[in-house]
């Protein structure tokens, strides 16, 4: 993002470390510092000090997520039971482009975290997730592989397209006769000679489809590309290859399947073959286009989400909601505590900020109450984005809170008839919020302590 204000270049590194420590809540925590600075900047039009607005936001921010987690509510999931992931998932596409097709995506995103996820730890890595995306179908074709697409087809079309339990040789050393390192000519006069050295080639190659057959390989991954002979040979050794795969798509593999990368043929042995359940060829369409699928893995840690879309621009906007949503679960699997979403955890911190504001005494307080005006900014957003008045609306939300004293209240944004996020089944993290509000005060008391800005070119 080319952004030339320096304010506006603090703001973009904002969201982009609430995306990498989090991953959901990007434009949330922008809008929570935009919020912020408007309000202080009421502040400092009365005379008040930037530093004493500083402090006061600090001390809020401070009462803000302990009040988060007063608030929070644990749930509980396991590997049976995944519905609560699923509806936490669904809050989160919900803003998103591809929230008509959310409830298909999170069940996806869910059931990826989970099959790499170690739960004893409460650890997920997320390497091990690859998200593809081709380009036509419809959104609703996306699909969980548990294993890796390879963007490659069979060498030969007359191979077989589908293998099972297959044991698969991976190798990143040339399919061909090995060239002299020095500079050679050879002079072939006569036929014969020409005859000899083709057979000597073809033995050649012979010998290292043997060697691949003698291990017990059923399918070659090659790194390099092999000529048409050797094309040839394979397929009537019935020895299905493919060629040209990517160095990080070898390694993937070789993760996926318990396989050894085998850099030189001599070192080819039984043992650092890996092993799939079905690799199979897929055609999409009327294009030619065609992809390998490896599935059923000896290392199942390993799975793809397969996007298909009508545009380049579609799949690239799935590509980043189904990372939120991947995010989102895997922070629930690190810290199970849920707050409500819908701007309902916003409102309550807003109503304990304000009552706080009270016992302090001194200039701090102004500041106090400016950051409980600040945090109503994020239910604000959602009325207005969704039609309804946003003042009233606003206001409704905040009486019946105090009224029943209950947090679970927010902005009814589809219409659902129910304010109760809890019935409407729309949750956030809670380490997500707080960090929400922890990095938004961060970044406005850094704005704050900015004199001036001299730019370079003035000068």
């Amino acid at each position: 993002m080319d952004v030339n204000n320096q304010i506006a270049k603090l703001m973009v590194e904002l969201s982009r470390s609430q995306d990498y420590e989090i991953g959901d809540g990007t434009t949330g925590v922008v809008v929570m510092a935009g919020a912020l600075l408007e309000q202080a900047e009421r502040l400092l039009e009365r005379g008040i000090h930037p530093i004493r607005i500083a402090e006061g936001y600090e001390m809020a921010s401070r009462i803000a997520v302990e009040h988060l987690e007063r608030i929070a509510q644990k749930f509980d999931f396991g590997p049976t039971n995944i519905e609560p992931l699923v509806q936490t998932c669904m809050t989160t596409l919900s803003s998103k482009i591809v929230n008509r097709c959310k409830r298909a995506l999170a069940e996806i995103s869910v059931k990826a975290v989970l099959s790499v996820a170690d739960l004893e730890r409460k650890d997920v890595n997320l390497d091990l997730i690859k998200v593809e995306g081709k380009v036509g179908g419809k959104l609703e074709d996306t699909e969980l592989i548990y294993g890796i697409t390879v963007d490659k087809d069979m060498s030969h079309p007359q191979m077989p397209k589908q293998i099972e339990d297959a044991k698969i040789a991976i190798l990143t050393c040339p399919f061909e006769p090995p060239k002299p390192k020095t500079k050679h000519k050879v002079d072939i006069d006569t036929v014969e000679k020409f005859q000899t050295l083709r057979q000597q080639e073809q033995k050649y190659f012979d010998d290292m489809v043997q060697k691949c057959k003698d291990v017990g390989a059923t399918l070659v991954i090659c790194q390099w590309g092999f000529d048409d002979e050797a094309n040839h040979l394979l397929m009537h050794q019935n020895l299905p290859a493919v060629r040209w795969v990517g160095g990080v798509e070898l390694e993937l593999i070789a993760i996926a399947t318990g396989g050894r990368i085998v850099p030189r043929f001599q070192e080819l042995t039984p043992e650092k073959l890996g092993r799939a359940g079905l690799v199979r060829e897929k055609s999409f369409g009327t294009t030619k286009d065609k992809m390998l699928y490896i599935e059923h893995c000896a290392n199942s840690r390993a799975v793809t989400i397969f996007i298909r879309g009508g545009n380049k621009m579609m799949i690239e906007e799935t590509k980043r909601s189904i990372h939120d949503a991947l995010c989102v679960a895997r922070n629930l699997i690190r810290n199970n505590f849920i707050v409500y979403g819908g701007g309902a955890a916003e409102i309550s911190c807003s109503i304990a900020v304000e009552a706080a504001a009270d016992k302090y005494p001194g200039v701090e307080q102004y500041a106090i109450r400016a950051f409980a005006d600040a945090l109503d900014a994020v239910p604000v957003a959602l009325a207005e984005n969704s039609g309804l008045q946003p003042i009233e609306t606003l206001s409704a939300v905040k009486s019946q809170q105090i009224k029943e004293n209950n947090p679970h209240f927010g902005i009814d944004c589809n219409d659902v008839g129910t304010n109760d996020m809890c019935e409407q089944n729309v949750f956030e993290t809670l380490i997500g919020k707080q960090q929400q509000i922890l990095l938004a005060t961060q970044v406005v008391k850094m704005i704050l302590k900015i004199d001036d800005v001299i730019s370079p070119s003035d000068y």
